[in-house]
C-alpha cells in the first residue's frame, strides 16, 4: 500500500471514486439524476488543474500498481476560486443555475470527498489515508481539516469521530442537513 499526491494519469479513477462519496451533490448541481453525465463532469474536472475536484487536491491509495481510494482536500479559503471553473460549466453546458452553499471556509483544509472502492472497503485503506492527511495538514502544517457528514451516516461519522474529528456545527448544502466536523491540535 502506497499513498502519494495524484497525477493527471489518476483522473479517471478519482472521477469515479468522487462521484461514489457525492454522487446526489453531484445530481443536484448538473439538474438530472444520470450517473453518466455526473461522471462526464468528474472526469472534466479531475483531468483540469486549478479547481475543486482537481487532481492536484487529491491524494490517492495504491495498492499493486491500482488506485483503491481517493480523498479530495483544499484550501477552505480558495472554495470561491476553484469553484468557479465548475460553475462556468454548469451553467452553460446544463443551462441551470448554481449557487450552492459554500460548504467550507476560510480556516480549514476541506475534505470535499474521499471513497475508497467498494470491492476494497473494509481492508482499512480509508482509515490509513485519513491518518495520512491528518498527519500531513494537522500535525505537520499546524492546520485544522474540516469535512462534512450526512445525518443519515452513521458509520462514516462514527469513523470520523473514532479518529479525532468533533462536531463543530451543522452546515447545508444542496437541501442536505450535513454535521460539519473538525481535527485540529
Amino acid at each position: 500500500m502506497h499513498i502519494r499526491q495524484a497525477t493527471k494519469t489518476d483522473a479517471k479513477t478519482i472521477a469515479q471514486l468522487l462521484l461514489m462519496a457525492m454522487e446526489d451533490i453531484i445530481f443536484e448541481f448538473i439538474g438530472v439524476s444520470n450517473s453518466h453525465e455526473a461522471l462526464t463532469l468528474l472526469e472534466h474536472f479531475t483531468a483540469q488543474q486549478k479547481n475543486q475536484y482537481s487532481y492536484q487536491n487529491c491524494y490517492v491509495v495504491e495498492e499493486q500498481n491500482r488506485v483503491v481510494a481517493a480523498i479530495n482536500c483544499y484550501d477552505g479559503a480558495l472554495l470561491e476560486s476553484l469553484r468557479l471553473p465548475i460553475h462556468h460549466y454548469i451553467t452553460t453546458q446544463y443551462n441551470t443555475s448554481f449557487n450552492p452553499e459554500d460548504e467550507t471556509e476560510a480556516g480549514e483544509i476541506y475534505i470535499d470527498s474521499f471513497a475508497v472502492l467498494k470491492s476494497e472497503q473494509g481492508k482499512g485503506f480509508g482509515t490509513m489515508l485519513l491518518k495520512f492527511i491528518i498527519k500531513n495538514y494537522v500535525y505537520n502544517q499546524h492546520k485544522t481539516l474540516g469535512l462534512l457528514v450526512e445525518e443519515n451516516n452513521p458509520k462514516a461519522e462514527h469513523l470520523y469521530l473514532n479518529l479525532g474529528f468533533k462536531i463543530v456545527n451543522t452546515k447545508f448544502l444542496v437541501g442536505k442537513t450535513l454535521k460539519h466536523l473538525q481535527y485540529t491540535t
